[in-house]
């Protein structure tokens, strides 16, 4: 339920963002310059990239765990690898952006591919997962738990990167035009986050199946996850978790390092070369 009211308010503000860029051909970086006063956008600025940093180094961690868990590479070195993706970056801008927009929905649907075999292999109780529905914190930790879901789904980064990628799209600039850009820019949203939801939920609904029900709730690292799911899934599980793990890592990755490059732009009037920023985020 926490992920459904999450998603909820991802689409309301991403349908927000969407408007902004399409309606008023600003990205949300720019419109929050030209409307407050610099020590407001400075902090705003600050906030942004301290979110884009935070996530990004879940994604460094994420894919480097992956790697580890498919090739058996010490962290160190699978960290070392993920600088290599700022080269992927410039290639895939070099194609244009429909081509990078394509990459990103290929590696959501291995992430979604492998989480749904998964799923299949556990058997889920579908009256359990309904309950799921139903709002309620068992625990105090659950309150912890439920924030930090909802910190991984409403991503400050991606409304900014939202109202700049709107503007990419050839619109016809008349009332007609600029409502027709709007719906299916809503029905864009819809199916993203919908897919990102059914990811997000499936996660949720192995890790219940196959830990919390078995009596292993103990279970607190992604390595740990990995080593036991041979036991309930089958050999195959561990290579379509590290594989989802390697996708879902590079995908944020992407978005990241756009959203930055819209940032930097919007607050500070300031373009710097996509790949010496995204060397930066990662370094710090």
């Amino acid at each position: 339920w926490v992920l459904l009211m999450s998603n909820l308010m991802a689409l309301l503000l991403q349908g927000l963002s969407a408007r902004l860029g399409i309606v008023r051909g600003r990205d949300l970086a720019q419109a929050n310059r030209e409307a407050y006063p610099r020590y407001v956008n400075f902090v705003l600025y600050l906030l942004a990239e301290v979110a884009i940093a935070a996530c990004d180094l879940a994604e460094v961690l994420g894919m480097a765990i992956g790697i580890q868990l498919l090739t058996g590479l010490p962290l160190i070195w699978g960290v070392s690898i993920t600088v290599l993706d700022t080269f992927l970056l410039l290639y895939l801008q070099r194609l244009g952006m429909r081509k990078m927009e394509a990459f990103i929905i290929a590696l959501v649907a291995i992430i979604a591919v492998s989480f749904l075999v998964e799923i299949v292999l556990a058997r889920p109780s579908i009256t359990e997962v309904a309950s799921g529905f139903v709002p309620s914190f068992p625990t105090d930790e659950a309150l912890y738990i439920g924030i930090g879901i909802i910190g991984a789904t409403v991503m400050p980064h991606n409304l900014y990167l939202h109202s700049a990628l709107v503007q990419t799209r050839k619109i016809d600039r008349t009332d007609a035009g600029i409502k027709q850009a709007i719906k299916f820019n809503r029905v864009d949203s819809t199916i993203a986050l919908n897919l990102a939801f059914l990811v997000n939920a499936g996660i949720l609904v192995l890790a219940a199946t196959v830990f919390f029900k078995t009596g292993n709730s103990h279970v607190a690292e992604i390595k740990e996850a990995h080593r036991l799911l041979p036991g309930f899934l089958g050999n195959m599980a561990p290579i379509l978790f590290a594989v989802a793990l390697i996708a879902a890592g590079q995908s944020s990755t992407v978005t990241g390092t756009l959203a930055g490059q819209i940032v930097m732009e919007g607050y500070l009037s300031l373009r710097i070369n996509p790949w010496i920023r995204r060397l930066i985020t990662r370094l710090l």
